[in-house]
């Protein structure tokens, strides 16, 4: 390896043959930074007159192909974006059940696996709850990296409830997100942005719409 402590042009591109079709091209050559802070520069054997006679003869450049002018071919870069999702398609809500299934359908589409209705076993929970200890209407959904609360009723969302998802997100090491039909009381609402936890109001029509800055990031990168 060699210390870069200037750039030149010359230096910084070396002709290469490919192994497979033998064509020769100029490349990018290779560099390691250090984490002193210098630029270090791979060392690459070029192809000279004496390395080009030792091997194959290189394949003709068909008369159609412009020649590369002692530019690289293209590189492509690599992938690193994910692939879209495909829109949400929703259901829609006329009955309780139809809201935590649209909370389900939701969740997995965000990214989460295996999302089902559940009840921790041997765990009070309140009337008209899946929510083990919440003491407050709901029903909640549970997969392997996920905590959910979904409220059906037609009151807003108390602070309690979605400081109790909180504390059962936390307790599975788990991330929590909260749907309601109603929506949310302003200190439940603000409460959630301080613990970073999603809200999302279900409409009717059975699209959650995020209502805080956690849930948008959620939508925005998905599980």
């Amino acid at each position: 390896m060699e210390t870069v402590t200037r750039r030149a042009w010359a230096d910084e591109w070396v002709t290469v043959r490919c192994t497979a079709c033998a064509r020769e091209d100029q490349w990018p050559r290779p560099e390691l930074g250090c984490p002193c802070g210098a630029m270090l520069r791979i060392a690459v054997e070029p192809v000279t007159p004496d390395t080009a006679a030792a091997g194959e003869p290189a394949p003709e450049r068909p008369a159609s192909e412009p020649p590369t002018a002692g530019r690289p071919a293209h590189i492509p870069l690599p992938r690193t974006a994910a692939s879209p999702r495909p829109g949400f398609r929703p259901v829609t809500i006329r009955t309780a059940q139809d809201a935590v299934t649209t909370a389900a359908l939701y969740l997995r589409w965000l990214g989460f696996k295996s999302v089902v209705e559940s009840v921790e076993p041997g765990e009070p929970t309140a009337p008209g709850s899946s929510m083990p200890g919440s003491g407050t209407p709901g029903v909640g959904l549970r997969g392997p990296d996920v905590v959910a609360r979904v409220d059906p009723t037609t009151g807003p969302a108390s602070l309690r409830s979605v400081e109790c998802l909180w504390l059962n997100g936390m307790n599975a090491s788990a991330t929590s997100v909260y749907f309601s039909l109603a929506g949310y009381a302003d200190d439940a609402r603000a409460r959630a942005d301080d613990l970073r936890l999603p809200l999302f109001v279900l409409d009717l029509t059975g699209a959650p719409q995020p209502v805080n800055g956690p849930a948008d990031e959620l939508v925005s990168s998905g599980a």
